[in-house]
């Protein structure tokens, strides 16, 4: 889950106030492949609901695109629309009502992992359980679940229940869902929810990939169209400003309202993170002349779960070089690495000091490429601004995480393979300039 605060697309700076600007937290990155199913894990049986009595009979043609639908049917996208809360540096979250009689949770949006999961017992940092006691159609399945992420872990329990979304599709599912009993940095100081909506490919669920996701369930049971996608517009918002934001999770297709121009897709890799491939990288427009292979080491992925644009750290330290060289300001060691930050008077506009990046990636056509181009930008609320660098290094992966998809409409086409980014109006809400670009870019790269 990444780092606070960004405008949308790529925020180089990160905004705070004075004095309260060391209470960021980041969501859990996931990096490590799931382990391989064994003989001693449940059978695949076991882990996937029974559709919920009370559901709706679908409509047909769950294979096509939803691009628009009857009101009064299954999915109804514009009912969708700003069904999100949250930001990038605390988590994008949607209302789910589950169990009978219902209880209200918040469940966080997270792209970057396949489990949904939710606080089953009191905890200090959280405002509300799922108590399954209460619920009449919880099912405990018996089976011990701990999902580890590089911030934080949680140790609960799977069972099924069923699920209504207000702002979603219409109806009631019955999904698994694991209740958490225990947990070490996952449920930190000021989240507004309550649990967690993995929405990555089964590849990744724990204990197996027998469990069926919450998403492939109501594609199965709702007939949905395979494709969800995801609004964030909390770009702009300091890291300790009171408020929240919104957004919109379209489960099942792409509602025109939410973007502008043409999307442009790009080639899933590997169904288990949304793995996409980068081909290269630009600092004010000067490549940084490196192995593509660098960029992807080793893997790249789109993770609404990480906040900050997260690079390889040979990648990294070149791109903070370029930075440098071209900054009009010289930072110190703990500015880069986000040990220390940086503040100006709220008459200054210190994104002007930094160039753009650009991040080049792979089109459907594999002998063209596009770019996504955003400028340092950030908003000011107080007389006193403190920004953080809002790029950090990795071990193991590229993340284009909350802070880049918050200048994107991003659509995760899971039936095509493919993820999409169309440039989001949403940024005009919060009065802050925003120039995100798109270009298609005509030329052969290889990176294999």
């Amino acid at each position: 889950m990444g780092t606070p605060l960004a405008a949308p697309g790529l925020l180089f700076l990160l905004a705070g106030t004075a004095g309260l600007c060391r209470a960021f937290f980041s969501l859990p990155l996931r990096v490590s492949r799931p382990a391989a199913p064994s003989g001693s894990l449940p059978a695949p049986v076991v882990l996937r609901p029974a559709s919920s009595s009370r559901q709706p009979d679908p409509p047909s043609g769950a294979d096509g695109l939803a691009l628009a639908s009857d009101p009064g049917g299954t999915l109804n996208l514009l009912a969708m629309v700003e069904n999100l809360q949250g930001d990038s540096g605390r988590g994008y979250y949607l209302e789910m009502l589950i169990g009978t009689p219902p209880q209200a949770l918040n469940i966080l949006v997270d792209t970057g992992s396949s489990n949904f999961a939710v606080a089953g017992v009191p905890d200090p940092d959280v405002t509300s359980y799922f108590n399954t006691e209460l619920s009449s159609t919880y099912k405990s399945q018996g089976i011990d679940v701990t999902v580890k992420y590089s911030q934080g872990s949680w140790t609960g329990v799977l069972g099924t229940d069923v699920i209504t979304i207000p702002k979603g599709i219409y109806g009631s599912y019955t999904i698994n869902i694991a209740t958490i009993l225990e947990s070490e940095n996952f449920f930190l100081p000021g989240v507004k929810w309550h649990g967690i909506l993995g929405l990555a490919y089964n590849a990744l669920a724990k204990p197996s990939s027998s469990v069926e996701t919450f998403f492939d369930s109501l594609v199965r049971q709702a007939k949905i169209p395979n494709i969800f996608s995801l609004q964030m517009c909390g770009a702009g918002l300091p890291v300790s400003g009171s408020g929240t934001n919104g957004g919109s999770l379209v489960l099942g297709g792409i509602e025109p309202s939410l973007y502008k121009g043409d999307i442009w897709y790009t080639p899933i890799k590997e169904e288990w993170y949304y793995q996409v491939e980068i081909l290269k990288l630009e600092v004010g427009g000067q490549n940084l002349e490196l192995d593509c292979r660098e960029y992807n080491a080793d893997k790249a992925i789109v993770d609404s779960g990480t906040t900050l644009l997260r690079l390889p750290q040979k990648v990294f330290s070149a791109v903070v070089q370029a930075i440098a060289r071209t900054s009009l300001v010289k930072f110190s060691s703990g500015f880069w690495t986000g040990s220390q930050l940086a503040c100006w008077d709220k008459t200054e506009r210190p994104w002007s000091l930094f160039p753009k990046l650009s991040i080049y990636l792979r089109d459907e056509n594999s002998s063209r490429s596009f770019r996504i181009s955003i400028l340092p930008q950030v908003s000011t609320f107080f007389t006193l601004q403190c920004y953080r660098f809002g790029i950090s290094s990795s071990t193991n992966a590229l993340v284009i995480g909350a802070t880049v998809m918050e200048g994107f409409y991003v659509i995760f086409d899971r039936a095509q393979r493919r993820v999409g980014f169309a440039v989001s109006p949403c940024a005009g809400k919060r009065n802050t300039k925003v120039i995100v670009c798109l270009f298609m870019i005509f030329y052969l790269i290889k990176c294999s």
